[in-house]
């Protein structure tokens, strides 16, 4: 493991990084992590959407430069990341919850779509190598919900509901791109790579979005209430956050030494035999609180949210060597004991979460 840590240092001591949607759950996470590896770190993202969400807890402790603005403003956008001369970018802002996308379509395309297609552009006034991981999610294949399909990353894309749909047409323009202005062939003359990294289904401590399970969770255990559950019988890819955010360092690492190999999808997901249904994963943070309990609230006339998704992570443990470090299970522990924790805490247990994390 120290030989991972290695890596990563290697990677990104003193590199310059930029992230997009640095005050998410994922992005929070993502710049503790590259903090704690001695990055120069530069966020473009709308304000946080929660008081006590991660971001706002880890602000103090993380040396970073922080741009509150949108994706969609593709002048502002440019402007920043011209001044940073970054040479890295992860593009994990999005529009990313299945059930807000019903209500506002429109809004989701344009976040998810035209906010891709804005990060890519920027790159082509970009006078110096960079290398770019765009994140989209394992929602983005033509899901038939068999339980006997592992998606692969040159799987048809699809998608029923506009989150799915749109992230899968965000894979479109992460392609035409790649193609168009940075081509693997080309790589000499314009010196940017860009890889596409799919997962999904990531649970871990200040996640407050609502309609996750997880929130949903805890703020019903907070509060003495029951869990209200939509569907106990669906099967989840669950991971800890940490699993695909190392994948994206090391995925990023990689590609910025050998573009011609690494500019693809990958997929970041749990052991193939290691998926819970939501039963199960509610089960399990009731007894790693220590009390609770749930009802089924299973609605018909609910939007529809796939019943059952499985990936294949052949590629990135035969071209990357990752793999998961914690079971499903293990990811649930570590995220509800993170929210047991004393608030004033929070930030200090979420580096010691890390430092577990990468001793494992």
């Amino acid at each position: 493991m120290e030989n991972l840590v290695n890596n990563l240092q290697q990677y990104y001591k003193n590199k310059k990084v930029f992230i997009t949607g640095h005050t998410g759950f994922k992005g929070s996470w993502l710049c503790a992590l590259l903090y704690n590896l001695n990055a120069e770190i530069k966020g473009y993202a709308l304000e946080p959407e929660y008081i006590d969400g991660l971001y706002n807890i880890l602000e103090p402790s993380v040396n970073m430069q922080s741009v509150i603005a949108d994706i969609r403003d593709k002048r502002q956008l440019q402007k920043e990341i011209e001044a940073f001369q970054p040479d890295y970018i992860f593009h994990l802002a999005a529009q990313p919850l299945v059930r807000r996308s019903y209500q506002i379509p429109a809004e989701t395309f344009d976040v998810n779509v035209t906010g891709t297609a804005n990060v890519l552009e920027t790159l082509i006034s970009l006078k110096k190598k960079c290398t770019v991981v765009a994140i989209t999610t394992d929602k983005v294949y033509e899901n038939k919900e068999d339980n006997l399909v592992l998606y692969k990353e040159d799987d048809a894309l699809g998608g029923y509901d506009p989150y799915s749909a749109s992230k899968a047409c965000a894979e479109l323009v992460i392609s035409s791109f790649r193609n168009s202005f940075f081509n693997t062939q080309n790589y000499q003359q314009h010196q940017k790579a860009i890889a596409s990294a799919r997962a999904g289904n990531v649970i871990g401590g200040g996640d407050w979005n609502k309609d996750r399970i997880i929130p949903d969770i805890i703020r019903a255990l907070k509060n003495d209430h029951a869990i209200d559950v939509r569907n106990p019988d669906a099967v989840r890819p669950w991971q800890h956050v940490l699993e695909p955010l190392v994948g994206y360092l090391l995925l990023a690492g990689r590609l910025n030494n050998a573009p011609q190999q690494f500019s693809k999808a990958y997929n970041f997901g749990p052991l193939p035999d290691d998926h819970l249904t939501v039963k199960e994963l509610v089960e399990t943070a009731i007894k790693t609180w220590g009390c609770g309990k749930w009802k089924n609230m299973a609605d018909t006339s609910a939007p529809h949210e796939a019943g059952l998704l499985k990936l294949s992570i052949e590629r990135v443990q035969q071209e990357l060597s990752w793999k998961p470090k914690l079971n499903a299970q293990q990811a649930i522990e570590w995220t509800v004991n993170w929210y047991k924790q004393p608030f004033e805490e929070l930030a200090a247990y979420t580096f010691q979460q890390i430092d577990n994390y990468l001793k494992l």
